[in-house]
């Protein structure tokens, strides 16, 4: 199984659930040159959304944030795989981050349809250097 893991930071930002609060916040980090390697929205109640950053360079978020005004939450931290999809890819990552006494409390994965996958794994803050340990990151 060829596959890449790597430390990646995150962001929050909080918008009103109302249509186009996604992309005119992606079109504003798309403006201001900041490239995302991930990207999840999950709702907060009836009238929020969660907007979850991933960005390629946290430092070029940080400076977009603060010339657009956009009030964020983080930076967090979280790991980021990515690799040949075959049957049980997960299952060996998990396998090892078990061994090594690793709660996953959230993960988001997607197979691309055409051999490869992404992965999201987040782990305890008192927890992460040991799921870095686990997975020879």
């Amino acid at each position: 199984m060829s596959h890449t893991i790597r430390r990646v930071e995150y962001f929050y930002v909080t918008v009103r659930d109302e249509p186009g609060q996604a992309y005119e916040l992606l079109s504003q980090l798309r403006r201001l040159g900041v490239n995302l390697l991930a990207f999840t929205a999950v709702p907060l109640g009836p009238d929020a959304t969660q907007l979850t950053l991933f960005p390629e360079d946290a430092h070029k978020l940080r400076e977009a944030a603060i010339a657009a005004r956009l009030e964020y939450n983080g930076p967090h931290r979280a790991l980021l795989i990515q690799g040949d999809d075959e049957l049980g890819a997960l299952e060996r990552i998990h396998a090892r981050l078990a061994g090594a006494n690793v709660n996953v409390y959230a993960s988001s994965g997607v197979a691309d349809g055409r051999g490869h996958f992404g992965y999201v794994i987040y782990v305890r803050p008192e927890e992460h250097e040991r799921a870095v340990r686990a997975l020879d990151v």
